[in-house]
């Protein structure tokens, strides 16, 4: 045990000798030596990646309007707490059938602007504050990231690197949050063909290494809309469960049926009605006028 925490600690050593920044609040993981641990992914008997963590403000996430463990009674967490049990039952095997890879959610909606990543973080959020589940929040609109944006975070490595080179470990890429059971994989560095990297084999293979490695945790993806690029109809092909996120009084009904035609391989499809204030009248903004009210607007199971 010892020397393996030594040649941990030479490696920390040496990234600070090559002068790579090492935050204050990075920490060095205990390697396990007796077998592998699946939230690391690294061989027995080898040391594990240097953590990543971050902090999330709280406070101001309530103030957005974003589902918060320091706001448990709010509105929005009351709406995100009908929302996501029919996806968590899915996710764990408890629904009325057993879905491939029903543990990848993908969050979409036909057109860009109708909400879809302020409902992919609050339904991330909302995940986390359950007892008996964790969740991985992974930015996939690669073209126009805006989770780290919305959080308060800095940007950095992450989906894209991954994909690029699949020697990568993706747990080197996670971002642990203070948010004790919720981790965030970013967009990560920007690529000029970063769409099609969506279609590519190698996103293929490292979204069917996720949904193997971390079967017990649920991973939820803010994907590009379905009607702006081909490519996240490929990626949707590989989810168990997609939410189409619909912008009351706006989204015309024709792009919402062809938005649903391109998803027709999928399990589980449902939808998601964004701001109907005739619904819910709560008041929620932050910059974009997202959140006035949140429900069910219709859900599509198949088998």
């Amino acid at each position: 045990m010892s020397s393996l925490i030594e040649q941990a600690a030479q490696r920390l050593e040496q990234l600070r000798q090559a002068g790579v920044d090492m935050p204050a609040t990075q920490t060095l993981a205990t390697p396990s030596i007796t077998a592998k641990n699946p939230d690391i992914g690294t061989p027995e008997g080898q040391p594990a990646p240097l953590s990543r963590r971050v902090e999330i403000d709280l406070d101001a996430l309530a103030t957005a309007g974003i589902v918060s463990p320091n706001a448990p009674r709010s509105e929005i967490a009351d709406q995100f707490r009908v929302i996501k049990r029919p996806l968590i039952q899915n996710a764990m095997g408890k629904g009325a059938s057993i879905i491939v890879n029903g543990n990848l959610i993908m969050i979409t909606s036909a057109l860009p602007g109708e909400g879809k990543s302020f409902n992919a973080i609050n339904l991330a959020l909302s995940i986390a504050t359950e007892l008996d589940n964790t969740v991985m929040l992974v930015d996939a609109d690669v073209a126009r990231p805006s989770v780290m944006r919305v959080l308060g975070l800095p940007s950095g490595p992450g989906l894209l690197d991954l994909v690029l080179d699949e020697s990568k470990d993706m747990s080197s890429m996670l971002l642990k949050t203070n948010i004790e059971k919720l981790t965030i994989l970013p967009s990560g560095t920007p690529h000029a063909r970063a769409t099609e990297l969506l279609a590519s084999d190698a996103m293929i293979r490292l979204l069917d290494d996720m949904a193997k490695r971390y079967a017990d945790r649920i991973i939820v993806f803010d994907s590009p809309p379905l009607l702006l690029t081909t490519e996240a109809r490929v990626l949707a092909s590989h989810m168990g469960q997609i939410v189409v996120v619909v912008q009351a009084e706006r989204t015309l009904q024709s792009e919402v049926r062809q938005a649903l035609a391109t998803i027709e391989a999928c399990p589980v499809k449902l939808m998601l009605l964004n701001q109907a204030k005739a619904v819910f009248m709560g008041q929620y903004g932050y910059g974009r006028g997202y959140g006035q009210g949140y429900g069910y607007g219709h859900e599509q199971p198949q088998a």
